[in-house]
């Protein structure tokens, strides 16, 4: 069942990055329909905290295990099934990245620079978040 605030559907989803030596990086992966680069997000489930429901789709969307934060950058909306979706986002520093995951088979997965994200991702929407992003990472600096 998906949870619903003022009428719209509640999701979470995680911003996964990681710290390389030539920079900040981020995982992109595709929908599963159209192809197109987005990042893990589904549905809250009921018995989870909306960040760990992130987590959670983080594991089974891309492969990917980290510490995720527990405040939240944002939301943006996002249209599916003919309903507004209100996705939360949540940062995920990724601890590591799996060579076989449950939805490996559906989707693809791109480590990418923040810039190259910028050009890949199509919602204008989550191209914003990636802004919040920059703007966290500013006040929250991996160790």
């Amino acid at each position: 069942m998906t949870a619903a605030f003022n009428g719209l559907h509640q999701h979470s989803a995680a911003l996964p990055y990681l710290i390389h030596p030539d920079g900040l990086k981020v995982v992109l992966i595709t929908s599963r329909k159209r192809g197109r680069w987005i990042i893990p997000k589904g549905e809250i489930e009921p018995d989870l905290t909306a960040w760990d429901s992130a987590a959670k789709e983080a594991w089974e969307e891309a492969g990917i295990e980290g510490v995720i934060a527990t405040e939240s950058l944002g939301t943006y909306a996002h249209q599916k099934w003919g309903s507004t979706y209100t996705v939360q986002v949540f940062p995920l520093a990724v601890t590591q990245l799996h060579c076989q995951w449950l939805e490996d088979h559906e989707r693809q997965r791109q480590v990418v620079s923040l810039a190259k994200a910028h050009k890949l991702i199509e919602m204008k929407s989550l191209r914003k978040m990636l802004g919040k992003f920059e703007r966290w990472l500013n006040l929250y600096p991996p160790l």
